[in-house]
């Protein structure tokens, strides 16, 4: 019964055809395909190369015609000679199993190599016009390297035979501080400590050590599979940025990697890169004694020269001793002609101070002279003084006497009489008064009486005068009126 007859089958009816579920199906077929391509090698070109966070990588190997699904994981990735890149032709070598999940079957990588030689020149090649198009190859960023550096920084491995060599050529040219930063230099993880040992040096004040005036990446000859570290992008990137003259010295003098165009001066061996970096000690010492030499000779021939001259111009030149005698002679009349001067001068100050002593008087006899106008003068201010004093007493006496004398008082004592009005004015003209107006009278001793001014004219009785008769009796119409106020009328 074929396939097409089972399933248009009623579901009832009996079959011999053994029933599986979908997972021991599943394991089945991957036990299978396990058994039957346990070992195989895939030649193909590496596509959607993807490196997951666990460290596995996920790809496919294609050709013209297929596809195949692959996947390395984490500890052979470590193992691998090359890096996994897209595009890469490669020669895988695993086996094949399944992904049950997913039901696809899957090449897992246990060794991987380039396919040929050709292949990964290709890669290099690709990989150098893409960093060279990024301008890290420009000669514009080529630092010089230092005359004598102090300090040299060496990248490489501390075990191979390329550090001793460095060690020995500057031991012989130019001894230098050699600071050795350990990396290694092939293999899995090789770029990234060369990379660490670019980056260190340059920072390495940090930890206390002085800082390299130059920088040597170097390792010894191999397969261009070996040098693949110097190859890498990030190595290339490390040498072009750093900010410390660099020597590439990787490989044979035929040997080219990637990191020799973005390094400021490549080496053809490690021990070339040693001499490129000192000079010849001996040499400097011979240059130095031979400029020395120079240097002395042409001084020596300078001052000859000079003496020469200086002989010549002093033939033209009189007897320097002879002159100074001249002069001598000169400093001498004018020392003793200021010395004469000087003493007159002397001499003069001298009398004056004499004569003009001789007319000053002693100071206790100025000193008593004075004290005596001072007492004179004391006497005479005390006697002014008193005369000060009595003469206003006399005359403010003889001012009261008068005073008095003129008083309103006195006049009033003599029989007068002061006239005042409402306001307490003094009345003295006839006309300021009208009839019924109210007057006060004041008489002698401060005494007061009140009066009003009579109809008619109104005219001032004079002042009764002593021994007079007594004046007439007053009317009945006067007597009628209030005897507490007086007429003049």
């Amino acid at each position: 019964m074929n396939a097409y007859q089972d399933m248009t089958s009623p579901p009832n009816a009996q079959s011999n055809v053994p029933e599986f579920s979908v997972s021991d199906l599943a394991m089945s077929l991957k036990r299978t395909l396990e058994d039957t391509y346990g070992h195989v090698r895939v030649r193909g070109e590496l596509s959607r190369v993807s490196i997951a966070a666990s460290g596995h990588m996920y790809s496919s190997l294609k050709d013209d015609n297929a596809v195949i699904d692959a996947v390395c994981w984490k500890g052979v990735m470590s193992r691998l000679s090359i890096r996994p890149e897209e595009g890469l032709e490669v020669i895988c070598t695993g086996r094949l199993s399944t992904f049950p999940k997913r039901s696809n079957y899957q090449l897992i990588i246990e060794s991987m190599e380039l396919a040929g030689e050709g292949a990964l020149l290709k890669m290099l090649e690709d990989r150098k016009k893409k960093l060279a198009a990024e301008g890290l190859f420009d000669p514009a960023r080529k630092k010089a390297l230092p005359k004598i550096p102090q300090v040299i920084g060496v990248v490489t491995s501390p075990t191979g035979a390329v550090i001793r060599d460095i060690l020995h050529r500057l031991s012989d040219r130019f001894p230098s501080h050699v600071i050795l930063w350990p990396a290694m230099v092939q293999g899995q993880g090789a770029d990234k400590q060369i990379v660490a040992g670019i980056e260190g040096l340059q920072n390495i004040e940090a930890h206390g050590l002085p800082r390299p005036d130059v920088i040597i990446v170097a390792r010894g000859g191999g397969s261009l599979e070996d040098l693949m570290a110097f190859n890498e992008e990030n190595v290339v990137r490390a040498a072009a940025n750093c900010t410390i003259p660099l020597i590439s010295a990787v490989g044979h003098e035929t040997d080219t990697t990637l990191i020799d165009y973005a390094a400021d001066l490549r080496a053809p061996t490690p021990t070339g890169a040693a001499e490129m970096a000192v000079p010849v000690r001996s040499e400097l010492l011979s240059m130095v004694q031979d400029s020395g030499a120079r240097l002395l000779g042409a001084l020596t021939r300078r001052l000859e020269d000079k003496s020469a001259s200086l002989r010549l111009q002093s033939k033209g030149l009189g007897d320097p001793t002879k002159l100074l005698d001249i002069k001598t002679q000169q400093l001498d009349r004018i020392a003793e002609s200021l010395t004469y001067k000087v003493q007159s001068i002397i001499s003069e100050r001298q009398n004056k101070i004499v004569s003009v002593g001789g007319r000053l008087k002693n100071p206790k006899d100025l000193i008593q002279q004075k004290k005596m106008m001072v007492e004179r003068w004391g006497d005479q201010l005390t006697a002014h003084r008193m005369r000060m004093f009595e003469r206003p007493e006399t005359r403010l006496a003889h001012a009261g006497k008068m005073l008095e004398a003129y008083s309103f008082q006195n006049v009033l004592k003599r029989g007068y009489t002061v006239v005042r009005g409402e306001d307490g004015q003094v009345l003295t003209q006839p006309e300021s008064l009208s009839a019924g107006q109210n007057v006060a009278l004041e008489f002698y001793g401060g005494k007061t009486r009140s009066a009003v001014i009579s109809s008619g004219d109104a005219k001032i009785a004079p002042a009764p005068r002593k021994k007079e008769k007594p004046a007439k009796k007053k009317s009945a119409s006067s007597q009628s009126k209030d005897t507490s106020q007086q007429s003049l009328f």
